[in-house]
């Protein structure tokens, strides 16, 4: 079986940090990734599809310090699917990227940041 996902797009807003019980840090963030294409009148048509994505240990640590809302980065990783009860006992579920790899395409943010290793995803 094969689970990759890769993207190109632009974090919608800043990415958000949290750290689990045992210290572990994970960045959540959302990107935008548009779509071109000419319909059959000729007319130029736009899409955009929103991804929410998670990273753990140092790349959602490099993430929080080099990203904000409107980088664009690349991204590769799997999907996963959680799922979890609300206050009001109802199931719920999302699928996300799980973010191995990272690439930042701004000039700037790419000079700054050291290297990524993907040994920091916990599983």
């Amino acid at each position: 079986m094969l689970n990759v996902v890769a993207l190109i797009g632009r974090l919608g807003a800043d990415p958000e940090i949290r750290y689990t019980p045992s210290g572990v840090p994970v960045a959540s963030f959302r990107i935008a990734v548009n779509e071109y294409w000419t319909d059959q009148g000729g007319e130029r048509k736009e899409r955009t599809h929103w991804f929410s994505c998670v990273a753990w240990k140092g790349l959602a640590e490099t993430i929080e310090k080099y990203l904000s809302k409107g980088s664009q980065v690349g991204i590769s990783g799997s999907l996963q699917q959680r799922t979890w009860q609300n206050e009001m006992g109802e199931t719920r579920s999302t699928v996300e990227i799980v973010v191995r790899n990272l690439t930042m395409l701004d000039n700037k943010r790419r000079e700054e940041a050291p290297p990524i290793e993907d040994s920091d995803i916990p599983f």
